[in-house]
């Protein structure tokens, strides 16, 4: 049973889990860092209060984090298919792994960016920052600790959404413990996939951390 086969099998969808993970979240923070920075800035007593624009995305950012990641594969398969080709395989997963990252990394951000000292923003607008510079050097600057945080927060639980699409042949470990795992009642082979994926988060908890730690200026 672990041949070399099943071993390279094993390395080859670790490589494909970790490209999935990465590219997706890397979209979804393309989509998502805007959007929560809209959410700060057009809210109530936000830099530019915009009651409509503010309901609108906060409604749209609701409804699509209320959808289970599953059932949102499912129906996005049309758009899925639209931009990729094909509705499986690690490619196709990275759609809707987007569409499910990006509200709640929008909610991230906004939390982040809330945390941001009053002051310190005031203190911006007085020597006439513009709203570009306050967004970019006041507001992300003070909340980037915060922000990698977040990040971290956000690859562990895009990793699990991409184990989940192997449900549907999203490729990775994912698919390959339902495959084996599951399919074929290869308990052994299910239990290394589990560990790989903790082993994974591990990692990526442990790098989003130390970078934390070097960010923040409280620790200096």
């Amino acid at each position: 049973m672990w041949d070399k086969a099943m071993i390279w099998m094993l390395a080859q969808n670790t490589l494909i889990t970790l490209y999935m993970t990465l590219v997706a979240t890397f979209a979804a923070y393309v989509l998502g860092l805007p959007m929560g920075i809209v959410l700060v800035v057009t809210a109530k007593g936000g830099l530019k209060p915009n009651r409509v624009v503010y309901k609108i995305l906060d409604t749209v950012v609701n409804i699509v984090r209320s959808v289970p990641f599953l059932i949102l594969l499912i129906l996005v398969n049309p758009l899925t298919r639209a931009i990729a080709g094909k509705a499986y395989g690690p490619t196709a997963t990275i759609v809707p792994l987007v569409l499910a990252a990006a509200p709640f990394i929008a909610r991230m951000v906004e939390s982040s960016l809330l945390e941001v000292d009053q002051g310190v923003i005031e203190a911006a607008q007085s020597m006439g920052a513009g709203l570009g510079t306050i967004i970019v050097k006041v507001m992300l600057g003070e909340a980037r600790t915060s922000l990698v945080v977040g990040a971290t927060i956000v690859l562990g639980t895009v990793l699990g959404y991409s184990a989940m699409a192997g449900v549907l042949g999203g490729g990775g470990l994912g698919d390959i413990a339902i495959q084996y795992g599951y399919y074929r009642y290869q308990g052994d082979i299910m239990w290394v996939t589990v560990i790989l994926l903790v082993l994974l988060v591990q990692v990526m908890q442990y790098a989003g951390t130390k970078l934390s730690q070097k960010l923040d200026r409280r620790t200096r």
